[in-house]
């Protein structure tokens, strides 16, 4: 399906004229742009629904935040919500993913997705409804948990857009497909829902949108083509040496010595191995030997992530990376073979060019100086393969959660980089404006593409 703005199709060869002349016909495309986005802003200012109800819903999910892998009562809320608007709803998909369409005539199918997991951190915003929840995850560690990366926000987001787009149904023709979904921190569960038949429950997407709320200033929306988001790559390493006494080393092989080698060796990858101005970075996250003072550990278990843009760069790191580790360990000489293990990958999230400039045109008009630019970030998302295993283009843009006279302040004093970002204990976006604009770019970006009535 040729994918258009609001029933106005834009044509990647259009036609050029010479500097400082302007055709009649774009003149007249112009024109049907801006009346195709006054249209929508009347839509979005006349359906909107009353936020108050999902204000209290998000802070509901924000108290009662869930790990990957257990959202069950996130996805019994966003379930119940889109059975009671009339949508076709799928539950328990790829864990406890809910998909729902809505059909609403001919047009294009355009999925929305929006996810539900959060992290294990204490929350220390101090926050009224701040979490103060423990769980277990699947090993059977206790963890305190927190929705330290926004994923509430997105939840009641979609949630309230779906409510604007079905009351708005009468003015668009399409279809809508809202996904919750499961595990994005772990970088499943995409992968998950899609082996589990997702694309044979509801329709494949002729186009898919994300969005994601992070340190900006509360109101501001930014949306950028080509390169957003790394690729992701999450290692596990086992370092065998041999225990013994504390007190007489000279009888074992310390895995932790050969372990820290291995961390501070890593560290010269990106400043010796990577092309300068590519982007690449290797963290290490965990690492764990032994539990006491006084003993030497036989072994040493190391986690770490990778994050790459580029494909060869990611071959040139994952290859380093094994040959540290195995010559870290020969030089050490650990007793055994180090173990090392691809624990979870995804795809760099590479924004289509067409489709954002589409996007652009109604995101300008409607947001105006609050379409803004920001950094690139280095995180990493799944969704992405929502798309792909379609055929179909896809876009994620960034908006906003920082109050905006804490943000100003930062900015004139230089210190924007101390607020707090997403996976910190003490990030929690401002609920107002931030809830209305996540709820206005989810409609916003559907309607650009949905057919008018």
């Amino acid at each position: 399906m040729k994918l258009t703005i609001n029933g106005i199709y834009r044509s990647p060869n259009r036609s050029k004229t010479h500097p400082g002349t302007v055709s009649s016909s774009a003149n007249i495309q112009a024109d049907n742009v801006g009346k195709v986005n006054d249209h929508l802003k009347k839509l979005l200012d006349n359906f909107r629904p009353d936020l108050k109800p999902y204000e209290e819903i998000y802070r509901q999910i924000h108290k009662y935040p869930e790990l990957s892998g257990q959202e069950e009562q996130t996805a019994k809320i966003a379930f119940d919500h889109l059975h009671t608007l009339g949508f076709e709803v799928h539950p328990n998909v790829g864990g406890h993913g809910v998909a729902a369409v809505f059909h609403n005539g001919p047009g294009p199918n355009i999925l929305l997705r929006a996810d539900m997991d959060a992290l294990p951190l204490e929350e220390k915003t101090g926050l009224p409804y701040a979490s103060t929840r423990t769980v277990k995850d699947a090993q059977g560690n206790r963890f305190p948990v927190m929705h330290a990366c926004g994923h509430d926000t997105h939840v009641a987001s979609l949630m309230a857009a779906s409510t604007l787009l079905h009351a708005a149904r009468d003015h668009w023709s399409g279809t809508i497909i809202c996904i919750f979904q499961p595990a994005e921190e772990a970088l499943g569960g995409a992968r998950a829902m899609l082996d589990d038949g997702l694309y044979e429950k509801v329709p494949k997407p002729d186009l898919v949108l994300a969005q994601h709320v992070t340190r900006m200033r509360a109101g501001t929306v930014n949306l950028r083509a080509g390169r957003l988001l790394t690729a992701a790559d999450a290692f596990e390493v086992r370092i065998f040496g041999r225990g013994g006494h504390g007190s007489a080393p000279q009888t074992t092989i310390d895995p932790i010595v050969i372990g820290a080698s291995i961390v501070m060796k890593l560290q010269t990858i990106v400043s010796r191995e990577v092309t300068p101005g590519e982007l690449a970075v290797v963290t290490c996250g965990s690492i764990h030997a032994g539990n006491s003072s006084n003993v030497i550990p036989d072994h040493l278990d190391l986690q770490f992530s990778v994050r790459t843009f580029d494909k060869e760069v990611r071959k040139r790191v994952h290859a380093a990376i094994h040959r540290i580790v195995e010559a870290e360990c020969l030089a050490g000489g650990a007793v055994e073979k180090p173990i090392v293990k691809l624990t979870s990958s995804c795809p760099a999230t590479i924004n289509d060019e067409e489709t954002v400039d589409a996007l652009r045109e109604t995101f300008h008009s409607y947001f105006q100086d609050q379409l803004v630019d920001m950094e690139r970030p280095s995180a990493s998302e799944d969704f992405t393969l929502l798309a792909t295993e379609a055929g179909a283009p896809y876009v994620m843009w960034m908006f906003g959660g920082i109050d905006e006279n804490t943000w100003d302040d930062a900015v004139e004093k230089g210190t924007v980089n101390e607020l707090p970002m997403n996976h910190s204990p003490f990030f929690a976006p401002k609920i107002e404006p931030t809830l209305r604009t996540g709820v206005d770019a989810f409609a916003l970006g559907a309607l650009t593409f949905l057919q008018r009535k």
